[in-house]
């Protein structure tokens, strides 16, 4: 510094003498240098306050025991059971990142419920309810993007429609072509069909509470297990498959696909014998039958093609076999999902799953597990008990015969009736480049496909009912919120293996309690914030914590969380 100073100094007196020499005004003496500053003090940086949520002990009934920030990029989980489905389940949509502070700013729903904040290729640019939503193009999305610039998601309940707005080329994609135009698409040039596999189910759901409103001398008849088994043989299933559902549908023979590892071991689901079904009901005390209702939403599925035709054929078979009379009641998606959460849904309802990842911890375990909601009434402790020990082993063939006694015990108690695995299908515009595709869990990524334009139009089967999809379990908003928001992992372009996304690795301890994910570095929200364990922590614990303020969402369900970890933490007493 001294040096500088000098030579600067001397620099000075030089330029003074040039000017004089031209003719400029010298000073009389060269100016006094200033006074030395003494260099400030580096000030060392403020260390990482990891957050950390934990339960004291495993007593509250769930699985997990702490979520921890061990440093800015690693996140460690602890679980009080083994969880060999651990990787599959954090990688599920309900459980992507946004960033704590939003979460935090919004109270936990407001803004969030249409405006999400994610790491994804997209970011929302407008949402015109009952019309279109609008993506733009994420500028500080961390991976590659090839697809365009704008994408619209459109929406419409007839497949006929759809598939208009397809052959016009107002759309370049759409959702579950319907079961009769899966030939027209085939014989269109200008068009593709992507068939995506029959990972789902479709079923009949009963309310078995013992005192149900709407039925006079206060007894539900559903109540009653002999009541449920008759009404179990006495549906033709097959009919409704060969009349109502397109190429590559099957009868269910079990709630789980055959595909999907320990999905059909146990006994088969009852045959259609309608004489049999009626002696039954008589049994149970019903010989004259009596009334009740079927509800559902007029949404179509690929486990549910068109399920207003559906539910004129049950009321038509429960009318002639057993001299049940169904009313048929047609509630809005929303209502009806949050009624079905919370055990409200009166008589037989219509309803379907979807896989989420290939395991039966995300069928079986989901709806009849003790974290299960009270879609179907109480729970049974043959079917839970034996998901409790499945799910915490390793290995398909060890988890075989747990599996095996569930699925016979739920043939017993009858919760619902599964129909179906409906085969469905996407159509494309001919000539896309990328990779047009259909997922088999009905996440389709939209960044990866090129149009050759600017805007990517996308139309389904419905509206989303929101974008906070933590609180949501309808295949519209999840494929929804999959363009903005992701998770530690994700699942494979149009497939289902899990593969890294905001965590680069992760690794377990040998018994499978213990996971910890390295985070990867450098990525940025859409909102320019940079992304961290905290962000991890707050955006699930939100979930597991009932007493967290935050825990607020859309309806405040988290059905995700409950039905795939169990039993929320400081959950109020049932």
């Amino acid at each position: 510094m001294k040096r500088n100073l000098s030579v600067l100094l001397s620099l000075l007196v030089l330029a003074s003498f040039v000017l004089a020499a031209c003719g400029g005004a010298a000073p009389t003496e060269a100016p006094a240098p200033a006074a030395t500053e003494a260099p400030a003090a580096t000030e060392a940086p403020v260390a990482y306050e990891g957050m950390m949520v934990e339960s004291p002990d495993c007593d509250y009934g769930g699985e997990f025991k702490s979520i921890e920030a061990v440093d800015e990029l690693t996140v460690k989980f602890t679980l009080c059971v083994p969880d060999p489905a651990f990787p599959s389940k954090i990688a599920f949509t309900a459980f992507a990142i946004q960033p704590s502070e939003y979460l935090e700013s919004n109270g936990g729903t407001g803004d969030l419920l249409e405006n999400p904040i994610g790491t994804g290729p997209y970011m929302v640019d407008s949402w015109v309810r009952g019309d279109q939503l609008v993506f733009k193009a994420n500028p500080n999305y961390w991976g590659e993007s090839i697809g365009a610039d704008t994408l619209v998601f459109k929406w419409s309940t007839e497949s006929a429609q759809r598939l208009l707005e397809l052959q016009s080329g107002t759309v370049d994609g759409i959702d579950n072509v319907g079961p009769d135009d899966f030939a027209t698409v085939e014989g269109d040039p200008n068009l593709q069909l992507v068939n995506r596999p029959a990972l789902n189910i479709m079923y009949i759901g009963f309310n078995n509470n013992p005192t149900t409103e709407g039925f006079d001398n206060t007894t539900n008849p559903l109540a009653n297990e002999k009541v449920r088994q008759a009404i179990a043989m006495g549906i033709d299933r097959q009919r409704i498959v060969d009349n109502f559902y397109p190429v590559g549908s099957e009868v269910a023979s079990h709630f789980t696909p055959c595909a999907i590892p320990n999905g059909c071991v146990g006994d088969e689901w009852y045959a259609f014998d309608a004489a049999a079904a009626k002696a039954l009901l008589a049994e149970a005390g019903y010989p004259d039958g009596f009334e009740t209702v079927l509800n559902y939403r007029d949404v179509v599925r690929g486990y549910l093609p068109d399920p207003n035709v559906v539910a004129q054929d049950l009321q038509a078979q429960l009318k002639e076999n057993l001299n049940i009379t169904l009313k048929i009641e047609v509630m809005e998606s929303g209502a009806f999902l949050a009624a079905s959460d919370a055990g409200q849904l009166q008589g037989l309802h219509m309803l379907g799953w979807g896989a989420d990842y290939p395991d039966q911890t995300n069928f079986l375990g989901y709806h009849f597990g003790a974290g299960a909601s009270k879609q179907f009434g109480d729970h049974w402790d043959d079917i839970t008990s034996a998901l409790e020990s499945g799910a915490q082993l390793a290995f398909d063939d060890d988890r075989a015969p747990f599996y095996t006694a569930a699925n016979n015990a739920i043939r017993t108690h009858v919760p619902m009736i599964p129909v179906a695995h409906g085969g469905s299908a996407v159509a494309y515009k001919a000539g896309l480049a990328g990779n047009p595709h259909a997922s088999p869990l009905g996440n389709e990524t939209f960044s990866v496909t090129n149009n050759g334009t600017d805007t990517f139009v996308w139309m389904q089967n419905a509206e989303p009912i929101s974008l906070y999809c933590p609180d949501e379990t309808d295949g519209e908003s999840l494929r929804a919120c999959e363009q903005v928001t992701q998770s530690l992992l994700g699942y494979e372009v149009g497939g289902t293996a899990v593969e890294p996304v905001l965590a680069e690795s992760y690794e377990a301890n040998a018994d499978l309690t213990e996971w910890t994910f390295h985070l990867r570095p450098g990525v940025k929200f859409s909102d320019g914030s940079s992304f961290d364990a905290n962000d991890v922590v707050v955006s699930l614990s939100i979930q597991w914590d009932a007493a967290n303020p935050l825990h607020t969402g859309n309806t405040g369900a988290f059905s995700y969380w409950s039905g795939l970890f169990g039993v929320f933490l400081n959950a109020p007493p049932q």
